[in-house]
C-alpha cells in the first residue's frame, strides 16, 4: 500500500478529529453561539455522510464484494456489513449514559449560567470528553478508510466529521472551564478528546492492514456507510434541529447533498 496514501489518509483524520479544539475555542472568544450557523452546517455535514453514503460508499463496497463474492454472496455480505455498521454504533452509543452524550445542545453562553458546583462540573467534562473519545474511535477508522480508497472521498468525509466535532468541543470545554476558570486545561482536555479518532484510524490499520483485499475493503467500506447514516440521523439532524430552526437544518442537508453530488461528479 503506497505509503504517501496511508500519511494523507491519516492526515485527514487528525484533522477531523482534533477540530474538537475549534469549539473550545468558540467557546472561549465569542459571546455568544451562533445557533443559525451551527445548525445549517450540521445539516450540511449530514447531507454530505449521508449522499456519499449512499450513493458512493455502499456501491463501491458492493462493487468490491461482488467481485471478490459473486452477485449474490457479494450482495448479501453488502447489506449484512452495512447493518454491521450501523449495530457497532448503535451498541457504542446505548453504552455512554445519556447525561454525559456529546451530542446534547451546548451554547457559549452556558459559560455563565452553570450551577456553582465545580466538582461536579468537572466530572461532566471529563465523562463528556470520555463519550466523545468513545464515539469518534468509530469515525476515525470511517474516514481513514475511506481516504485510503478514495483521497477525494476522504477530504469530503473529514470536512463533513470535523463539522459535527465542533460542537463536542464545545461540549467539554464549557463545564471545564467554568470548573477550573482555565482555559489552557479547558482546551487541552477538548483538544485531547479528539484524539481518538486517528488512535482508532492506527489500530484498525495495524490490525487490519496485513489482511487488505477486496473482500476486507467490500466489508469496511459497507459498515462506513452504516456508520455514518447512523451519526447523521442519530446524532447530526437532531442536533442541527436544536440549534436552530428545523427549516435550516433540512437546508444544510439538501446544500450538503448537492454539494457532495457536484464534487463527485467533477472526479468521473
Amino acid at each position: 500500500m503506497d505509503i504517501q496514501r496511508i500519511l494523507f489518509a491519516f492526515g485527514l483524520t487528525l484533522f477531523a478529529g482534533l477540530s474538537t479544539g475549534i469549539g473550545s475555542t468558540l467557546a472561549f472568544f465569542t459571546k455568544r453561539t451562533n445557533t443559525k450557523f451551527l445548525s445549517i452546517a450540521l445539516g450540511f455535514s449530514a447531507g454530505v455522510m449521508i449522499y456519499v453514503s449512499m450513493i458512493e460508499i455502499f456501491v463501491k463496497a458492493k462493487d468490491s464484494l461482488v467481485e471478490a463474492l459473486g452477485t449474490t454472496g457479494g450482495s448479501w455480505a453488502t447489506v449484512a456489513a452495512f447493518f454491521g455498521g450501523i449495530f457497532i454504533i448503535a451498541l457504542i452509543d446505548r453504552f455512554v449514559p445519556s447525561g454525559k452524550n456529546p451530542h446534547d445542545m451546548h451554547k457559549v453562553e452556558e459559560i455563565n449560567s452553570i450551577g456553582p458546583d465545580h466538582s461536579k462540573l468537572m466530572r461532566m467534562g471529563k465523562f463528556t470528553a470520555l463519550a466523545i473519545a468513545i464515539h469518534n474511535f468509530p469515525e476515525g477508522l470511517a474516514t481513514f478508510t475511506s481516504a485510503i480508497k478514495d483521497p477525494s472521498l476522504g477530504v469530503a468525509i473529514a470536512v463533513a466529521v470535523a463539522i459535527h466535532n465542533i460542537p463536542e468541543g464545545i461540549a467539554v470545554a464549557v463545564p471545564v472551564y467554568y470548573a477550573t476558570e482555565s482555559r489552557k486545561k479547558a482546551f487541552r482536555l477538548s483538544f485531547l478528546s479528539g484524539l481518538s479518532e486517528p488512535l482508532g484510524a492506527i489500530i484498525g490499520y495495524l490490525i487490519l492492514y496485513r489482511f487488505f483485499n477486496d473482500v476486507v475493503f467490500g466489508v469496511l467500506f459497507a459498515a462506513v456507510a452504516g456508520i455514518m447514516v447512523f451519526i447523521s440521523l442519530d446524532e447530526l439532524l437532531p442536533t442541527a434541529r436544536e440549534y436552530g430552526e428545523s427549516h435550516l437544518s433540512i437546508y444544510g442537508l439538501i446544500a450538503g447533498m448537492m454539494v457532495m453530488a457536484v464534487s463527485l461528479l467533477l472526479f468521473i
